[in-house]
């Protein structure tokens, strides 16, 4: 897929630290805290260890990889956690988007610019071909953290809100995967 690279790719490339490339520029993405980075890990291991268990096709990617994409506004997605099927790729970054994409929210997700920035991308990803994201909000209602499940083509209203202690889904992404919701939580 991937035979030439651009400029603007091969500055993302050696970029330091997790960002993605939007409109061409390479755009810096903040480190997460505890409750963000703990949340994105758990949901990875356990995504692996289902993959694992039932020898699903895709591979389980963890927090800080590079999935590159040709849209005409986006050239790249660095999820929190993502599920994909696509080509191997070596040392290279992965080529196409994922099946399963987490956002996991960080302390600056927030806010009504926040609100159209995520909205914006998970069109990006659904465009793109990805066919589940989550929207993980560890402050949502009164800190009490929830799930918000996008199915393509919606970007704009989530299928499902699982909350504490309930159990969540990637479906049609990953086929009978689930997680109790508290796992996701620290505390």
């Amino acid at each position: 897929m991937q035979t030439k690279m651009s400029p603007s790719l091969a500055r993302l490339e050696r970029t330091e630290g997790k960002a993605e490339l939007i409109h061409g520029e390479v755009v810096p993405l903040m480190p997460t805290g505890q409750m963000p980075a703990f949340a994105a890990f758990e949901i990875a291991v356990s995504l692996r260890l289902y993959v694992r268990q039932e020898n699903l096709p895709g591979i389980v990617v963890p927090d800080n990889a590079g999935f590159i994409v040709d849209l005409p506004n986006r050239q790249s997605f660095s999820p929190d956690a993502a599920y994909y099927e696509g080509p191997r790729t070596g040392m290279r970054f992965f080529e196409g988007a994922p099946q399963f994409a987490v956002e996991v929210r960080s302390e600056n997700d927030y806010g009504e610019s926040a609100e159209r920035a995520m909205t914006e991308k998970r069109r990006d990803y659904f465009f793109a071909g990805t066919e589940v994201v989550w929207d993980v909000d560890l402050l949502a209602e009164g800190n009490n953290p929830i799930v918000r499940k996008y199915v393509a083509p919606n970007a704009e209203e989530a299928s499902a809100v699982f909350r504490r202690g309930e159990i969540a889904d990637a479906e049609p992404s990953v086929p009978g995967w689930t997680i109790n919701t508290n796992d996701l939580f620290e505390g």
